[in-house]
This record gives C-alpha cells, structure tokens and sequence, in this order.
C-alpha cells in the first residue's frame, strides 16, 4: 500500500521484495520515491538501515559453518526474523538456517503480491493498527533473546539510546549507533568471559 501511494507499479513493488528482500530498507525506499528522492539519497539511506547485517553476519558466522557458497546465499536471505528464530536455538546448522530464511522469503513475496492485488481495498491502514505490526514483531524477537541479566541491561540501554538518537536523527543513524553502542557495552559487560559460561554464571546468580 506504500508503495501504491508511492506511484510504483506492481511489478515494481514485487521486484523490491524479490531482489532487496529487506522490510524496512524496502519501506524507506517506497517512501523516498514518493518525496522524489534521488537514486543516491535511496542507496545511501537503505544502506544504513541494513549496516545491522553486519553485526547479525558476524553474529551468526560463529554459530553456523559458513564456507563458499554458503555465505553469499546466507547474507542475501538474512532478516531481523531469521536472526532472531536461529540465534535462540543451540547449534543450528546451515540447513535449519536457509529453511528459515527460504519460508520467510517466500512468504514475504506471496504476501507482497496479496498486498499489491488487493492493498487498494483497504483505504487507511493505520485505522486498523496495522502501524503496530513492526514495533510488536521487533518485540516478539527481542524477548527469547533476553536470557540473562547482562542481556536484558543490553536491551534496556539499546532501547532507550535508540530512542534519544531517534529524536535527534532519522534514517539508519539510530539503527547504526544503537547497533554499535549495544553491542560495545555487551562485550564489556561480559568481558574475559566466553557468552555460554557468561550466560550461566547469570543464570547460577539469579537462581540464588
């Protein structure tokens, strides 16, 4: 529907799900096209949205064996949904990985080409939440990931620097800084500590 109000066609619409596959960075770019942004202003603000592949890349490369042709397939199918489901579970494996990836990809398409065909039947979707859909499905990755208390002092500091940059910024610069910023006080906070024994020394601590 943003897309629509943007002036592309559905080809169009279906091509940036098929060839970019990334929910925000294809939400920026339907809106940019709609203010008459030019090619350069989309590249560059999708490209800050997305600089969060890398952290999940460098994330996931110590979990799964990524090697050849594996790591190109992996990165291009990558999502926040796909990091979240394979991060929580122990020892995933390439396979169970481009599964996830794969049911989402060709989920988000059909759901794009749904959307293309009857999206002009819906005159308003703010009307009906839809705006809440993002915030809530961030919210439902985010909770199976806080496992311990280091974790959840992360998530509470990750949120609320998101939000002050937010206000003082748009684009990707909250994603990339809080990106950073989160991430640099995980590894001090579990410094000389391998993530699993961190992890149950937090668990051992909060049971006593």
């Amino acid at each position: 529907m943003i897309a629509r109000d943007a002036g592309l066609s559905l080809v169009e619409t279906q091509a940036l799900s098929l060839f970019v596959f990334a929910g925000s960075a294809q939400f920026t770019a339907a809106g940019l096209f709609a203010t008459g942004a030019t090619a350069l202003e989309i590249v560059f603000t999708t490209f800050l949205l997305n600089v969060r592949h890398v952290l999940y890349g460098l994330a996931l490369g110590r979990q799964v064996r990524l090697d050849g042709w594996r790591r190109p397939v992996a990165a291009f199918f990558l999502t926040d949904e796909v990091f979240g489901v394979v991060s929580t579970r122990r020892a995933p494996t390439f396979g169970y990985l481009l599964g996830a990836e794969l049911s989402l990809f060709v989920t988000w398409n059909l759901s794009t080409l749904g959307g293309g065909l009857i999206g002009g039947a819906i005159p308003d979707p703010t009307k009906l939440g839809l705006d809440l859909v993002f915030p809530l499905a961030f919210l439902a990755l985010l909770v199976p990931l806080v496992r311990t208390r280091v974790e959840l002092v992360v998530a509470l500091f990750s949120g609320a620097l998101a939000y002050v940059v937010a206000q003082m910024s748009s684009g990707g610069v909250p994603i990339v800084v809080t990106g950073v910023g989160g991430s640099l006080l995980g590894a001090w906070l579990t410094r000389g500590r391998p993530v699993e024994q961190a992890r149950l020394e937090d668990a051992i601590r909060e049971v006593a």
